[in-house]
């Protein structure tokens, strides 16, 4: 049998307006529950999409570090969350589950 490869996959490439964004975020809350890991995942493909080096300095941060908090293999602090959501001009919110 042939040998098969892939090429890797980046949602970041996939996510060309704001409604793709919207929805992909939506999509990893409703999959991935409170889990934070996803959610940092899920930033970081949005940042890498928008330009992670911009991103980075707008929110006081080195891309390197950006990129490892948004990663996944990093702790994010719900303060770089915001400034994150914020800088992408995305709405953090907050609703009752009762």
């Amino acid at each position: 049998m042939e040998d098969v490869t892939f090429a890797g996959y980046d949602t970041a490439d996939y996510l060309e307006i704001e409604a793709d964004t919207a929805v992909y975020l939506k999509a990893v809350k409703e999959e991935g529950g409170d889990n934070p890991t996803y959610i940092a995942r899920a930033l970081g493909a949005v940042a890498r999409a928008c330009n992670m080096a911009a991103l980075a300095n707008e929110v006081g941060m080195s891309r390197a570090e950006l990129n490892k908090v948004l990663s996944g293999e990093g702790n994010p602090t719900l303060a770089t969350v915001m400034k994150v959501t914020n800088a992408l001009g995305l709405r953090f919110s907050i609703q009752s589950v009762v």
